[in-house]
């Protein structure tokens, strides 16, 4: 999953394309990496960013939608309202993808369930302006799969289609880089492969990789300097059994994951999750915030 950030003001690549031509091209050029889905968004949710309102983030985001939509690119949005989630729908994406897991819009869950799309339900504490004061945990691992199971029941009986369902553990919202959540979620991601949804990884350039990177002296690496320590994190999910990773390089992603499925070939593990039956289909076959942006 390629990111393009229809903001200007994301933490990862600084409004790079928040030109809808921009973002269109971007879009079509991580398909030519091999991104299987291109991961539009049109609201930064890097820490303190505050809200854009409704009209602005349909104005950011279905442009670019309907032109990838007629390049055709499969097209997921990347958003928290249902508002926008159905224009995008309506627009051709194939797939919602919500931070909060429905908690930010109690509407989004029936609305992606009248649209028969996949859901990506994201572990989430809170907005970007205090979600990490939320990042306490007695076991992060149990806590981040037990809360995202209860969301999992509360869009069931909305009516989501449970086939379409996603896992998201929500790398660093509500996650601590200092307290290791993010470390700890990735090392037993089988906590959340094993639950039988298809599960989806979102570690790219995001704090936790700045600080263990970061200079002797304490200088965090700057976001954009962190692809290669992304790259290794894309190997481990995948090796893990993650569905997806959602990165913002696309194609030495793509080179890790084809690394680690040789790897996973080699021992008998548990079936290979299938990319959620939608209609049409989001792949054609093709093998990317302090905390983190989307």
């Amino acid at each position: 999953m390629g990111v393009v950030n229809v903001t200007p003001d994301s933490f990862s690549d600084g409004g790079s394309w928040f030109d809808a031509d921009k973002a269109v091209r971007h879009g079509l050029d991580l398909v030519a990496e091999g991104a299987d889905i291109v991961d539009v968004g049109g609201e930064s949710t890097r820490p303190g960013a505050q809200r854009v309102s409704l009209d602005e983030e349909l104005r950011r985001v279905i442009p670019v939608i309907e032109a990838l939509r007629d390049e055709n690119v499969p097209v997921s949005v990347d958003t928290m309202r249902a508002e926008v989630a159905e224009a995008a729908v309506a627009a051709g994406a194939r797939l919602v993808n919500d931070v909060s897991g429905g908690l930010a819009d109690p509407e989004m869950p029936r609305v992606v369930a009248s649209a028969g799309v996949p859901y990506v339900v994201v572990h989430w504490r809170g907005h970007s302006h205090d979600m990490q004061t939320r990042a306490v945990y007695a076991d992060v691992v149990r806590e981040v799969r037990e809360e995202l199971l209860r969301r999992v029941d509360a869009v069931l009986e909305e009516g989501v289609d449970p086939s379409l369902i996603v896992l998201d553990p929500g790398l660093g919202f509500a996650k601590s880089p200092k307290a290791g959540h993010n470390w700890a979620l990735l090392a037993h991601l089988e906590e959340l492969t094993g639950t039988g949804y298809p599960v989806l990884v979102g570690a790219s350039r995001k704090s936790f990789l700045t600080t263990l990177l970061a200079d002797p002296d304490g200088t965090r690496r700057p976001f954009a300097e962190c692809d290669d320590g992304t790259v290794a994190t894309s190997a481990l999910a995948a090796y893990g059994g993650a569905w997806c990773v959602r990165v913002h390089r696309v194609r030495p992603n793509v080179d890790a994951v084809r690394v680690a499925a040789a790897m996973r070939a080699t021992r008998p593990l548990e079936p290979e999750h299938d990319v959620p039956d939608a209609e049409p289909a989001a792949a054609d076959g093709r093998a990317e915030s302090g905390s983190d942006d989307r």
